[in-house]
């Protein structure tokens, strides 16, 4: 299983890393760091997350993140 990540995520985490760095760019680069580590994790185990509450589908998922939803898709071609 690969992990495409869309460039709407990455603007979206951009904005919310600048956010945090206002208060403490040390903190924002470990909210950083800690997500992605989170998201390498799922191939492992992507039905160890919850069944999304934003979509009618078994296959896409949500990853909790302190707080941050994360929601994602798997393909059952690429298990």
């Amino acid at each position: 299983m690969r992990i495409i990540i869309k460039e709407s995520f990455l603007n979206r985490l951009r904005e919310q890393i600048k956010y945090i760095a206002l208060d403490s760019p040390s903190r924002a680069r470990k909210f950083k760091s800690d997500l992605f580590s989170k998201i390498n994790e799922i191939p492992k185990k992507p039905y160890a997350y919850r069944r999304s509450i934003y979509f009618d589908d078994t296959e896409i998922r949500d990853l909790i993140f302190k707080g941050y939803t994360i929601v994602f898709k798997i393909d059952k071609n690429e298990i």
